[in-house]
């Protein structure tokens, strides 16, 4: 399955190549949200349903990136989700309807159709071994946005410097960024993407419980 899926989007990738559409893309960035930064700063004044539930870092989503910028909101002749693929993405993502909003922004670039994207996604996720220890915080702390970027690297072998970013908003741990091919392999980071955060006190409010 997995094999197959990659084929596909390696096929898919030199069929559009020549039509600087969807499916024109050097790379993937799979960022991973840290849940209690967007519902300190997002959700809770939404009342987000995510907020109520114990999530550590979620699939923010799987983005297509050229070397320099990135497309989005492409025009695709794919169909857009169903309800139903859509909300079985909310274990990952949080919503079914960030699971859409990715979808209409970046999977429209990816060249693939929404089930095809999702299972990428999924299977991108499944890449990236997520640091437990983080997600066993009891209370909120400060540390180096690098700590966290270490963390990654420590439970992912393979995995380096250059192919993570850890992003930091309103003081805030905000998301890690990792680089991969279009084969879901690590890769280093493009120009606009690479840039960490440097905050030596960044809060990390605990997984809510």
């Amino acid at each position: 399955m997995i094999r197959a899926l990659l084929c596909l989007l390696a096929l898919t990738g030199a069929a559009r190549a020549e039509d600087g559409r969807s499916g024109v893309f050097d790379y993937y960035v799979l960022s991973l949200s840290w849940s209690p930064t967007w519902c300190a700063l997002e959700g809770d004044g939404r009342g987000a349903p995510q907020c109520g539930q114990p999530f550590g870092w979620v699939l923010h989503g799987l983005w297509p990136q050229n070397e320099i910028g990135w497309p989005s909101d492409c025009p695709t002749t794919e169909r857009d989700p169903t309800r139903a693929e859509a909300a079985a993405m909310a274990d990952v993502t949080g919503t079914s309807g960030l699971a859409r909003h990715q979808w209409r922004k970046h999977g429209r670039c990816s060249g693939l159709p929404p089930a095809d994207y999702f299972a990428l996604s999924r299977l991108a996720l499944g890449r990236i071994e997520r640091p437990d220890l983080l997600e066993r915080l009891e209370r909120p702390v400060e540390v180096p946005a690098a700590v966290i970027e270490e963390a990654f690297l420590e439970a992912n072998p393979g995995l380096w410097a250059d192919a993570i970013t850890v992003t930091c908003r309103r003081g805030r741990i905000h998301e890690a960024r990792i680089c991969l091919t279009r084969e879901m392999e690590f890769r280093r980071c493009g120009a606009d993407v690479i840039r960490d955060c440097e905050l030596e006190d960044a809060l990390l409010d605990p997984v809510r419980r």
